[in-house]
């Protein structure tokens, strides 16, 4: 079970991605409501032994749910919290707004999140990573902000990256070559893997073989891989085949992640307590090599995979 963490996006905000949010959520999306909510998810997942919680700025108010579910919460000492900056929330806790997040990964940016992050989760943060960090946004390449991450590094929290896209893999193998003072400066890398976008997972085994914490987020592909959620024919065989198994097509999925010898940590996003203790039944789902065999043959070409995450609607 502790290689369960709790990612705590759809529970920060009140527009996401994900699929269900009329279900999910309805109407009840206030700040009072999602607080009460996020501490719902916190407590389930800390009752069925999850000890990893990922926020990021972007995620609405998540850290200052969680810091306030932290100080209520006495005896929590062994939860570690990983953050994440490089998008600032921008949607105003509206649901019909042209934009929910901004992307920005210059040095002033990082200065402006990282002091806004220590000031909610102080001692608590463990990881930051750089949030969605490609090869365009100039993060991997800019000297003066590897410097400020390395300041960072060198206060005793674990500096990394997060991954989205078709070109995961390029992002991972780019970050596991910066070094600051010769030393690896991204030594946790969060990324999107799963049974139909599993294209990022030959890069996770070399940065696991480097010595790098590695992080699996979308492991239910925001919602596509949970009861309900299908949206194509791969989606309809996974059901399919969770269904032949006896089991639920979310516990599949994430079985499928923690059958992965480099995941260090798979994230639930569960969005309430229920289907958080539905995720946390994957751990005792054994997949044999058949069942394997088949989840490979559920896999998309990438950029098909991304192009229809990119058009999902924020609801």
């Amino acid at each position: 079970m502790r290689r369960l963490g709790i990612g705590l996006a759809a529970v920060g905000r009140p527009a996401y991605i994900n699929a269900g949010r009329e279900h999910d959520l309805g109407a009840h999306r206030t700040v009072d409501d999602l607080r009460e909510r996020t501490w719902s998810v916190l407590d389930a997942a800390y009752a069925a032994g999850i000890r990893y919680v990922d926020v990021a700025r972007s995620y609405g108010r998540a850290e200052e749910f969680l810091a306030g579910w932290l100080a209520a919460r006495p005896g929590t000492d062994d939860v570690e919290v990983g953050s994440k900056w490089g998008y600032r929330y921008v949607g105003g806790w509206q649901l019909d707004v042209p934009r929910h997040e901004v992307k920005d990964h210059s040095p002033e940016a990082f200065a402006a999140q990282s002091a806004e992050s220590l000031t909610l989760l102080g001692s608590r943060l463990s990881i930051y990573h750089v949030h969605s960090a490609t090869l365009d946004t100039g993060a991997l390449d800019d000297a003066e902000l590897h410097r400020a991450l390395a300041d960072l590094r060198e206060h005793g929290i674990r500096v990394g990256i997060s991954t989205s896209g078709p070109r995961q893999a390029e992002a991972v193998r780019r970050a596991l070559e910066v070094t600051v003072d010769r030393d690896p400066l991204f030594t946790s890398f969060e990324s999107t893997w799963n049974v139909l976008e599993p294209s990022v997972g030959p890069a996770l085994a070399e940065a696991a073989d480097a010595g790098a914490r590695v992080i699996v987020k979308e492991v239910v592909a925001n919602g596509r891989l949970a009861p309900g959620g299908a949206a194509g024919a791969a989606d309809d065989r996974a059901a399919a085949l969770a269904g032949e198994l006896g089991t639920t097509v979310d516990r599949l999925a994430i079985a499928a992640a923690l059958a992965q010898p480099w995941a260090a940590t798979v994230l639930s996003g569960a969005a309430d307590a229920a289907q958080l203790r539905s995720n946390a039944e994957a751990t005792h789902l054994k997949l044999d090599p058949d069942t394997e065999e088949q989840l490979l043959d559920l896999a998309e070409p990438p950029q098909l995979y991304w192009s229809e995450r990119s058009r999902r609607p924020w609801s």
